[in-house]
């Protein structure tokens, strides 16, 4: 095996580890997440599992990041080569679909204390990085009111995405043609 194969190879592996940890997380939750049952999720050895993550402590933490840059990488990808209202619209659709594309057992009904304390932590990023796709003075307590929006409708799901949607549109001040 050639050296790139061997290194896709090892990305493919950590990748069925991480994609396999949110699967095990969506069941058990943090407090009961099993390494064994991660390994067998992912149709991997625990020695494999081990080889890249020595502990349940590092697994959260990779898979933390991972869940991370898989937003990012979506909100990048749905907001490409946009600008202005356009991209900020997009930014928001993005949003409403990522957390309706979560299905089955969330965390927040496994354990709702581990997510709330996870909010505080990223709710500053989270501001942050919507902040910056707003214009005018404003725009900060904008970003605030539609993060928490976001948040209220993942803690208390709802499904109806368009309605979601329209709050989130309305407090940063999208103009859609049916608003009055």
């Amino acid at each position: 095996m050639s050296r790139r194969a061997a290194t896709e190879a090892d990305t493919s592996t950590k990748q069925r580890i991480l994609a396999a940890t949110a699967e095990v997380l969506g069941r058990n939750g943090r407090s009961k997440l099993s390494l064994s049952e991660v390994a067998a999720q992912a149709g991997v050895s625990r020695p494999t599992l081990y080889r890249w993550f020595a502990s349940k402590e590092e697994l959260l933490s990779a898979f933390s990041r991972y869940e991370r840059q898989a937003f990012d990488s979506g909100l990048s990808k749905a907001t490409a080569g946009l600008t202005g209202v356009e991209k900020l619209d997009a930014a928001l659709r993005f949003i409403v679909e990522y957390q309706h594309a979560a299905t089955g057992v969330r965390m927040v009904d496994i354990e709702p204390e581990h997510v709330i304390a996870e909010f505080s932590r990223v709710l500053p990023e989270m501001r942050e990085g919507l902040q910056r796709l707003l214009p005018g003075s404003n725009a900060a307590v904008k970003a605030a009111a539609a993060i928490r929006i976001a948040i209220s409708h993942y803690m208390i799901r709802s499904d109806d995405a368009d309605q979601f949607l329209a709050q989130l549109r309305h407090v940063v001040g999208i103009k859609t043609p049916n608003s009055s």
